[in-house]
């Protein structure tokens, strides 16, 4: 019987979570299964994989083949290199000691990777949420001062009494007599000749 590790697909529709598995190449994808291993949930930043190591070890150590993202998920998970530091061991090449002490320095190395990620990740958060803050309270801030302006009543203009000067009105007016003046007497000296 040819074994696999493989994704077995639960959740709902557009929210896929996966359980790890150790099941016959033959068997449906979400059918029948061996053994559970573990759980994948890429939803979350960074993906979330629990995985049973030691339970993952031996399935490999016996040969079940994987399928590419499984193989993913367990390099990722470091199975995959324990598994070629303990094939080391079986050659001669290393020791036990050695291989325990190269996979603690790796594990170390991958969870401050890890770690930066998650720091990388919450600081960008927190400065997107401050900069919307800052955008939200600018916004909040003129339209307060919008409203202050449109509620406060305007002055009353001060009623203006236009005065019409006397003067000015008598000086348009007599131009227009001098003008009409000598036409008359043009008039008056064409009948006397």
């Amino acid at each position: 019987m040819a074994t696999k590790i493989r994704l077995q697909r639960h959740g709902k529709k557009g929210k896929a979570f996966f359980h790890i598995v150790a099941a016959d190449s033959r068997a449906p994808r979400d059918g029948r299964y061996i053994e559970k291993l573990g759980t994948y949930n890429p939803n979350t930043d960074p993906a979330t994989i629990e995985m049973n190591f030691d339970r993952t070890l031996h399935w490999v150590q016996v040969g079940a083949e994987m399928t590419d993202t499984a193989r993913a998920l367990l390099s990722y998970k470091g199975i995959l290199h324990k598994n070629h530091l303990l094939n080391g061991v079986k050659k001669g090449a290393l020791t036990a000691e050695q291989v325990e002490e190269r996979f603690a320095k790796w594990v170390e190395e991958k969870e401050g990777k890890i770690q930066g990620k998650k720091d990388t990740l919450t600081s960008a958060d927190e400065k997107d949420k401050a900069d919307r803050m800052k955008a939200e309270v600018a916004l909040n801030e003129s339209r307060a001062a919008e409203i202050a302006l449109k509620n406060t009543p305007e002055p009353e203009p001060e009623p203006v009494v236009e005065e019409t000067p006397v003067v000015e009105a008598t000086e348009e007016a007599a131009p227009a007599t001098e003008e009409a003046t000598p036409e008359a007497p043009a008039a008056e000296e064409t009948p006397e000749a």
